[in-house]
């Protein structure tokens, strides 16, 4: 057994086709074949359920990808803490985060990047809980995810706040009609009843913090259009198709396409964004460290 092995054990989990983990490792489809079946001839058991193609992992699979995956960051991780130790940063930070993040990431990744040039970034759209499941595999270093209810023992968490939320949409097709508060023009809830909506599907935590707040108006919000790509909203919007509510500020390519927002009149409840990593990776991994260390500098 050797780490190439279980690198291709964890691409293929990732990609779920024998075809795609091999690009991805950069090596024929037949030798990744030929390494996993060696793989399991020397552990004595099954892994892949296979017949022409890729049709998931046995039980015995199941169980043992997470020590894979544990093994490959821990072989990562320390390749990184070498390449530290001699002055410089090398690796691959695997970031997920939930769709409408309002926090502005971008900035801390470009510093990181004008820093440590020799860092790739991966950044992966997923829903909170894909992200938790995804930190427990040791599939991801780190998220950016909305706090879950569940138990975060075993975690470090940085809360970044609670976004405030807007109406995102174009002036071409739809003009809110807001009021003039103290600290500017605002939307009342029950002027989204005059609206076509696009909004995230339902799994999403910052849907389901939407749907909270329109209940608490006695309100039930009825989109025209749900997606879980912001891209889609995006479209959805500058076409005029419909409007949709984000985090404020909006993100920033909504802007280049003449897109404008307006505040919702009440601040009414909504989940906590947060960056989360489990203990272990904030220990091990200086990727993450150099991350968190740039995100407490620019916040």
């Amino acid at each position: 057994m050797d780490i190439r092995q279980l690198q291709f054990l964890c691409a293929l989990d990732q990609h779920r086709h024998f075809g795609h983990a091999a690009e991805a490792c950069h090596v024929t489809q037949p030798t990744l074949s030929m390494r996993l079946k060696n793989l399991e001839e020397e552990l004595g058991v099954t892994l892949i359920r296979r017949r022409q193609r890729f049709e998931g992992f046995t039980e015995e699979g199941e169980r043992l990808l997470n020590w894979a995956h544990q093994s490959v960051a821990a072989f990562e991780g320390m390749k990184t803490e070498a390449q530290r130790l001699q002055g410089e940063l090398v690796g691959t930070l695997r970031i997920g985060m939930v769709p409408l993040s309002h926090v502005e990431l971008m900035p801390s990744l470009q510093q990181l990047h004008k820093d440590s040039p020799h860092v790739r970034l991966q950044l992966h759209a997923l829903s909170s809980q894909q992200i938790i499941a995804g930190l427990e595999a040791n599939q991801l270093d780190i998220g950016l995810t909305y706090l879950a209810q569940a138990d975060m023992a075993g975690y470090r968490v940085w809360p970044l706040g609670t976004p405030q939320v807007g109406l995102l949409y174009h002036p071409d097709y739809f003009t809110p009609e807001s009021t003039h508060t103290p600290d500017g023009n605002r939307l009342s809830w029950e002027a989204l009843t005059t609206l076509p909506l696009g909004l995230l599907s339902d799994s999403m935590r910052f849907r389901q913090g939407l749907e909270h707040s329109a209940k608490l108006k006695g309100m039930e919000l009825s989109p025209v259009l749900e997606s879980d790509s912001v891209e889609h909203l995006l479209e959805g919007t500058s076409n005029g198709l419909c409007c949709t509510l984000v985090p404020l500020p909006a993100p920033r390519s909504a802007s280049a396409t003449g897109l404008r927002t307006v505040a919702m009149e009440d601040t009414l409840p909504q989940s906590t964004l947060a960056l989360v990593c489990q203990n272990s990776q904030y220990s091990n991994n200086p990727l993450v460290q150099a991350l968190i260390q740039r995100m407490t500098c620019n916040n």
